[in-house]
């Protein structure tokens, strides 16, 4: 028996050995047609879009659960045979011709089986294998049993089809086959055994051949069976890719939109929320799972109101924190039912009014450069006759102060039309990658240069990192020096010197670099910071009002952030925010 054993594992080890080289091969070949379709990462992108796509190169292997299953069932089995025989109403029919032999085999079975639930726990040797050892133990286990029990009419024999079952949907293939003719050779064997051994009176050839037949028919149908369920496991396995990579896609989006989402359930609490909300609402913190009205009480208060008339008034514009963003809600059922949730818009109010303002913008923009290219033949006009009226030598000094007034209004008119012009000629933004803290070294040194300032009055102070920004340097520089400008002309103290400082940092909320332009001047009082950058709004006589609005015009062609913020001790602050460069491209 041992020897039969060895030549069986032999055989069957290189027959199954080349049945899954033909399997593997046929899959291989499948998923190069699309059965797996597999995105290719890209190392430039520096993120992977479908991280949940794994290595299509697929091999059948037996699920160790469903194997497990399988001696779960061996184990009852063996151990029901055992406690029925040694009870004390044990059946007739079993070891009713060979009670010690049915004795023996039962409590030895007991222990294989056990033997194969320790083989189970370790994994070792293959599942593949363990199966072939299960089934050809159960063959000459249950052969045995039914010889001692009175052969084929014991009706034992029928033990064997759930062994060849379970077999046949572990491995399919060839071996539900070969686990039926080996069960149908042990029936046949031990049927010609008992004929010639103890010469029985009613041979029971004709059952152990239907048997037999019913072995190879249970095999057929389990084999068909298990290629049934394997297509469904393929398939299964193949939408879950798919839904996995879809979920993710969509979270990617979501997160990278402008646009602050959030979405909360009938209790407030928060589901999902993108980087756009945490940073409009000013609270990096913000998470999934946190009540909304810890997160923002004032958007809470919005939510309530908008869902008691349901959702029909237009929401009323907000700010999350003190000094913040003008935020406008806006607001959707998720479902047919308020018990569902709500997914929250969040909209940058600002920018909102802002978009109408440059259209209204545009139109007059174009009305005030044909206007001023017109004025400007006439103002010539009035300043050369000024000149020439000037150089005459019989000028009173009433009349010389009469004259020195036409030239300075002249000049800044002239000065007005400059600046109209230079808006509608404005040529579109060329953005580029730019190293940030060098880039800033070179202005400071250069404006120093140009303005003729020592090292104490502009100082550069950079980070040392690498940072960078996508913008249109010409436009930035020109941002720069009109705030530089601007702290020369109303910086000055008389009491001490004026000292313009700029730092570069990281906004950690955003991801995004910011550059402060900071002096120790006197400020800028309330009422002047709400219209500052207004156009033509300026606080001096010889000022044209236009420097501020055309440096936050300069900063919204390169999707850059422009505002006033209050300096720590004294003095004025602005802050030029980038966006984070990595973001800006994948939106743009």
């Amino acid at each position: 028996m041992l020897v039969f054993w060895i030549k069986y594992h032999a055989c069957a080890k290189k027959f199954h050995g080349i049945i899954f080289a033909v399997k593997n091969t046929v899959l291989r070949e499948q998923t190069r047609s699309n059965v797996y379709p597999v995105q290719k990462n890209d190392p430039a992108a520096g993120y992977s879009l479908f991280s949940h796509v794994r290595d299509p190169d697929v091999r059948y292997h037996t699920s160790w659960r469903h194997l497990g299953w399988f001696f779960f069932f061996r184990l009852l089995l063996a151990s029901f045979l055992v406690l029925a025989f040694f009870s004390e109403a044990s059946p007739r029919v079993l070891g009713s011709s060979f009670p010690a032999l049915f004795s023996v085999v039962s409590i030895n079975y007991l222990m294989l089986v056990i033997a194969s639930g320790l083989l189970l726990h370790w994994r070792v040797p293959s599942a593949e294998q363990q199966v072939h050892l299960m089934v050809f133990i159960d063959i000459i286990a249950v052969t045995l049993l039914m010889h001692s029990s009175g052969g084929v009419t014991s009706g034992l024999g029928m033990l064997l089809l759930v062994s060849i079952i379970g077999g046949s949907l572990l491995m399919g293939g060839q071996a539900a086959l070969l686990f039926a003719a080996l069960a149908s050779l042990a029936i046949l064997s031990e049927q010609v055994y008992a004929q010639i051994a103890h010469s029985l009176t009613t041979p029971a050839f004709f059952q152990a051949g239907i048997l037999g037949a019913s072995f190879f028919a249970v095999a057929l149908l389990a084999h068909v069976l298990s290629l049934r369920i394997r297509e469904t496991e393929q398939l299964a396995t193949q939408r879950g890719l798919d839904l996995a990579n879809m979920a993710e896609l969509n979270e990617y989006i979501i997160q990278h939109m402008r646009t602050g989402i959030l979405a909360v359930d009938d209790q407030r609490k928060i589901h999902l929320v993108n980087n756009s909300a945490r940073e409009l609402l000013g609270t990096p913190n913000i998470a999934a799972g946190q009540s909304l009205a810890l997160a923002c009480g004032a958007l809470a208060n919005q939510l309530e109101k908008s869902s008691r008339d349901g959702y029909q008034t237009k929401s009323a514009v907000f700010r999350a924190v003190p000094g913040g963003r003008d935020l406008r809600p806006g607001f959707a059922q998720l479902g047919s039912s308020g018990a569902v949730g709500t997914l929250i818009f969040l909209e940058d109010h600002a920018g909102v009014a802002q978009q109408a303002q440059q259209i209204k913008l545009a139109s007059l923009g174009r009305l005030t450069a044909s206007i001023a290219h017109e004025i400007r033949n006439p103002l010539g006009a009035i300043s050369h006759a000024g000149q020439l009226l000037e150089e005459s030598p019989d000028l009173t000094q009433g009349d010389r102060r009469l004259t020195e007034i036409i030239r300075s209004n002249s000049a800044r008119v002239n000065g007005i039309i400059e600046s109209i012009l230079q808006l509608s000629r404005r040529e579109p933004s060329q953005t580029r990658l730019i190293e940030l803290s060098g880039w800033l070294e070179e202005f400071g040194e250069e404006f120093k240069r140009d303005y003729g300032l020592d090292a104490d009055t502009l100082s550069v102070e950079t980070k040392g990192h690498e940072t960078l920004i996508r913008a249109d340097t010409g436009q930035i520089r020109q941002v720069l020096t009109i705030l530089c400008e601007n702290s020369l002309n109303h910086g000055m103290l008389d009491n001490r010197p004026l000292r313009i400082s700029i730092r570069d940092g990281l906004a950690l909320e955003t991801g995004g670099s910011f550059v402060d332009i900071t002096d120790n001047g006197p400020g800028i009082e309330a009422n002047v910071v709400r219209q500052m950058f207004e156009p033509f709004f300026t606080t001096r006589n010889t000022g044209t009002g236009l420097g501020l609005y055309i440096a936050r015009e300069l900063c919204e062609c390169n999707q850059v952030r422009l505002e006033y913020r209050q300096a720590s001790e004294s003095g004025s602050c602005f802050r030029i925010s980038f966006p984070d460069p990595r973001r800006r491209e994948l939106i743009t």
